[in-house]
C-alpha cells in the first residue's frame, strides 16, 4: 500500500514538472518581444473594459485602475469624474491635492494639462518620486465626463500621447456604456408604447364580454374577472422585460380565455409546446400582440369559424414559435409596410415586437410572416434558447 502512494506521489510530481515545464517553453515561444508586449497591452485592457463599459462610477474606477496603472507603466494615476477623484493608484493625498487645480482646468477647458515640478512641489521637502505629469480630459460624444491622469518622476516626451490614448481608450468604453443604456432606454420605451396601444381595445372587449355573462353566468363572470386582473397585472408589472417562455404562454392562455368568452364556438385554439423550451428567455409582451393581431384582424373579420394554431418547438440553438390562422389574411404589401412602420393604423404592435426582436437578437430575429388575401396568416419567430447577455 506504501509503495502505491509513493508511486502517486512520484506521478503527480512528474506531472507538475512537466506543466510547469511546458508553460516556460509556452512563455518562449509566445513571439518575439515585440509581439509579448502587444499581447500584455491588448489583454490588460481586456482586462480593464469591462468595467469601464458599466459607467464613470466609483465602483467601476476602483476596478479597472490597476489595469490603467499597467497600461501607462507610471508611479501614479488617477481617474475622476466631473465631481470627484474616483480612484487613483501609487498618489498620496498630498500630491491629490497639488494636482487639483490642473485637474480643474483639464474639466473646464477640455484641454489637457501638463505638470512639471513648478505645479509638483513635495510638501515634505525631500526628495519625491512623483515630479512630473500629464491630466488629460475625458469625452462622451465631445462632451467632457472626467479626466486620468498619470504622474511619474519625469515626463519624456511621449507620456501626453500615451496618456492620451488612454484616455480615448477609457472614453470609448464609456460611449459604449451610454450606447448601452440609450438602448435600453429606448426598448423600455417601445414596450410602455406597445402597452398603450394594446391595453385599451382589449380592455374594452374583456369588460364587454365579463358584463355579457354578470346576470346569466355569475361564476363564469367571477372567474373571467379574475382571469383579466391577471392579464393586467403581468401586462403592467414594472420589474425585469424578459421572462420565460412559460410565462409568457400563461399570459396568451389567459388572453384567450378572455377572448373565447366573447367569441364563443367561432374561435378555436390548437396549442403545441415542446416542453424543453419553456424556459427559455424573451421579452416580454412578444407573443400576446402577435396572438391579438391573429384574432382582430384575421379570425374576427373573417365569416368563417377561426382556427388558432400556436406551435412552440426545439430547432438546434433556438425555440420557433408558429402562430397561424385561417383568417382573412392580408396583401403582402401591407405587411411590408407595417413592419417598417409606414402603415400606421391598429397594427402598429407587428412593427413594435419585429423591431424588439432584432434589437434583442439580431437582424436575422425578426418576424417572418406568410399571407395572402383569404389564404390566413402565419407568423413565425425564432428565440436563441442561449443568450448571455439575458438577465434573470
Amino acid at each position: 500500500m506504501r509503495e502505491i502512494l509513493w508511486l502517486s506521489t512520484g506521478a503527480v510530481v512528474l506531472l507538475l514538472v512537466g506543466i510547469i515545464r511546458f508553460a516556460i517553453r509556452g512563455e518562449r515561444h509566445l513571439g518575439t518581444s515585440t509581439q509579448r508586449a502587444t499581447y500584455q497591452t491588448l489583454h490588460t485592457a481586456n482586462l480593464a473594459a469591462p468595467a469601464l463599459r458599466t459607467g464613470l462610477h466609483g465602483a467601476g474606477a476602483r476596478r479597472s485602475i490597476v489595469q490603467l496603472h499597467s497600461l501607462l507603466g507610471s508611479r501614479g494615476v488617477i481617474l475622476a469624474d466631473l465631481e470627484v477623484v474616483l480612484a487613483s493608484e501609487g498618489i498620496d493625498a498630498g500630491h491629490r491635492a497639488l494636482i487639483d487645480p490642473a485637474l480643474a482646468r483639464a474639466l473646464s477647458t477640455g484641454q489637457p494639462q501638463v505638470l512639471g515640478t513648478k505645479d509638483l512641489i513635495c510638501p515634505t521637502g525631500t526628495a519625491c518620486v512623483l515630479q512630473a505629469g500629464v491630466i488629460v480630459p475625458l469625452q462622451v460624444d465631445g462632451t467632457v465626463v472626467g479626466a486620468l491622469g498619470t504622474l511619474d518622476s519625469s515626463a519624456p516626451a511621449g507620456i501626453l500621447r500615451l496618456c492620451s490614448e488612454v484616455a480615448q481608450f477609457i472614453s470609448t468604453q464609456l460611449e459604449l456604456s451610454e450606447l448601452d443604456r440609450s438602448r435600453q432606454r429606448v426598448v423600455q420605451a417601445e414596450l410602455r408604447f406597445l402597452r398603450a396601444q394594446i391595453s385599451p381595445h382589449f380592455i374594452y372587449n374583456a369588460l364587454t364580454a365579463i358584463e355579457s355573462f354578470v346576470r346569466t353566468d355569475p361564476d363564469r363572470a367571477r372567474s373571467l374577472l379574475v382571469e383579466f386582473a391577471e392579464f393586467t397585472r403581468y401586462s403592467f408589472r414594472s420589474h425585469s422585460q424578459y421572462v420565460t417562455l412559460a410565462d409568457e404562454l400563461r399570459l396568451v392562455d389567459t388572453y384567450l380565455d378572455l377572448e373565447r368568452a366573447r367569441f364563443g364556438d367561432r374561435l378555436a385554439v390548437t396549442l403545441r409546446v415542446a416542453p424543453e423550451v419553456l424556459s427559455v428567455k424573451l421579452p416580454s409582451l412578444i407573443l400576446q400582440p402577435i396572438v391579438e393581431n391573429a384574432i382582430r384582424h384575421g379570425l374576427e373579420p373573417s365569416e368563417r369559424s377561426g382556427h388558432l394554431a400556436i406551435t412552440v418547438s426545439d430547432c438546434d440553438h433556438d425555440a420557433l414559435i408558429s402562430v397561424a390562422d385561417n383568417g382573412a389574411g392580408a396583401d403582402p404589401s401591407r405587411i411590408r409596410r407595417v413592419l417598417s412602420g409606414r402603415a400606421g393604423g391598429d397594427e402598429v404592435g407587428l412593427h413594435n415586437v419585429d423591431e424588439r426582436l432584432r434589437t434583442e437578437f439580431g437582424e436575422e430575429y425578426g418576424l417572418v410572416i406568410e399571407t395572402g388575401l383569404g389564404a390566413g396568416t402565419t407568423v413565425s419567430i425564432r428565440i436563441p434558447k442561449f443568450r448571455t447577455r439575458v438577465a434573470s
